[in-house]
């Protein structure tokens, strides 16, 4: 049976059945739906930990086990999970674990290169409607092939960064002079080939660590390769079926799709891995040779978008261009969220700045796109001022009015329920200019006269500027 075929009823006769309450649900069939939905953790079930009842976790952890096998990189508040997805796609139930994104450094880099680049990696962040946007990790690659130049190449950026780590040698002598130094971090080895696998296999075993399984354009050899590790007892794997930037790009985006189809439509346990991108080879490809670095770094961009699109769980890259960058990490942000829930802020009343009894009133939507395109420009006009935020389910403000989830009589039972009437003395609502239809029942049902303010909001500081306060104030 597909995992998201999976009922219930199924669930429900597997857990304790007492209707305690102890996960927040009123009984167990409401506990067992959540499961079902992935909107719960088998853990939230108390009396389920209880050792008569380990048989029955057991037999609950395989039936909603994901067909992706999650694996952690890292250690402590910085590690990074990936992989542990549960559908194909994104419009049957949800993503988890947004794809990782680690940015390489060299051992043969001048040392102050490779401090920028880490600096660069630490520092990176970007406010996206109420997201923190961020990279992951730090991928040390072995270029010189000496052991020693490794080890302290790892070292040093151990010293400087608390992200977690992938190292990045077909050489188990270089790989295990990193390991030495970074055992205690959990770093991601990269990478056991049919040529060194079993010595790969023994770092991973040695050091519990998860292990990159290279296979490059050959998803026979791959599998084989992750049987073979499986029998050997390594369990933590990553696969990686090669990246191939320009006239290699369709066998990428085949082989990815194949993996993914094969672990979650035919349930091959053997495919049911994290699977790695490694869109920095865009840079080494003969084809790429003598481009200018600006061409490179928007091919690797678009590359790795296409990754993060055809189900790279990590994906290793090289520009730290931010205009490459961000492309990247948005559409990450936007392909992560619950396709089920609407990107919603909390409704209510926000304050901005001081204001006193005569500041401006405002109005609009808990659409989190909406909310900070309005928070914003309301900043940079430098306007104190008051904000209400209506609860219309996380939708923008002309869908909402044409849906009636923003109607008259919602807008007065928000200014009813903010208090907003005890904190100014006057009783005048700026209404969005796409609302404008709603003025006249806003104004029966509430006794507060409505301004239309702009279309946009990017308006609004020159609206304020010149219509507030209203005549007659």
């Amino acid at each position: 049976m597909s995992k998201k075929e999976i009922s219930p009823i199924e669930v429900y006769e597997l857990l304790p059945r007492t209707n305690c309450g102890e996960c927040g649900e009123e009984n167990c069939m409401a506990f067992a739906v959540k499961l079902v939905n992935r909107e719960a953790r088998l853990e939230e079930c108390k009396p389920l930990l209880k050792p008569e009842y380990r048989a029955a976790y057991q037999k609950l952890w395989e039936l909603l086990k994901p067909p992706i096998k999650e694996i952690t990189i890292g250690t402590g508040d910085t590690a990074v999970k990936i992989g542990g997805k549960l559908v194909m796609y994104r419009h049957e139930l949800t993503y988890h674990n947004p794809t990782a994104i680690a940015i390489d450094v060299t051992d043969e880099m001048p040392w102050e290169e490779v401090m920028k680049r880490v600096d660069a990696v630490n520092g990176f962040l970007y406010d996206y409607i109420g997201m923190n946007l961020t990279l992951d990790m730090i991928a040390v690659r072995s270029t010189s092939g000496d052991p020693e130049k490794f080890r302290d190449a790892v070292a040093r950026v151990m010293d400087t960064t608390k992200l977690p780590l992938v190292l990045c040698s077909f050489d188990p002598k270089v790989m295990e002079a990193g390991l030495e130094v970074a055992k205690n971090r959990r770093p991601l080895i990269y990478a056991a080939t049919k040529e060194n696998w079993r010595d790969m296999a023994e770092l991973a075993l040695k050091y519990d660590c998860p292990l990159v399984v290279f296979a490059p354009n050959d998803l026979k050899l791959l599998r084989s390769m992750v049987k073979t590790m499986l029998e050997y007892g390594v369990e933590d794997i990553v696969l990686d079926p090669g990246t191939f930037p320009g006239e290699g790009l369709s066998d990428t985006i085949n082989n990815f799709t194949m993996i993914r189809r094969a672990a979650c439509r035919e349930e091959d346990e053997l495919f049911g891995f994290p699977i790695m991108g490694t869109p920095i080879t865009t840079w080494t490809v003969e084809a790429n040779a003598g481009l200018p670095k600006e061409v490179l770094a928007w091919k690797e961009a678009c590359l790795t978008a296409m990754l993060i699109l055809r189900y790279a769980d990590i994906v290793i890259m090289h520009s730290l261009e931010g205009w490459a960058l961000l492309p990247v990490v948005i559409l990450r942000a936007n392909i992560y969220t619950d396709p089920r829930k609407p990107v919603a802020v909390e409704a209510g009343l926000k304050v901005f700045g001081s204001p006193d009894e005569n500041a401006p009133v405002l109005l609009t939507t808990n659409y989190a796109l909406t909310y900070f395109t309005v928070e914003a420009d309301i900043k940079a006009s430098g306007v104190d001022c008051y904000l209400l935020v209506a609860d219309t389910e996380g939708i923008a403000v002309e869908s909402a009015v044409a849906g009636r989830k923003l109607t008259a009589d919602l807008i007065a039972d928000t200014i009813k329920n903010s208090g907003i009437e005890e904190k100014v003395k006057h009783r005048y609502l700026i209404v969005p200019g796409r609302a404008a239809r709603l003025k006249g029942e806003i104004e029966e049902l509430s006794g507060w006269e409505v301004l239309v303010g702009p279309m946009d909001s990017s308006g609004i500081p020159n609206f304020l500027k010149e219509k507030w306060p209203p005549k007659g104030e």
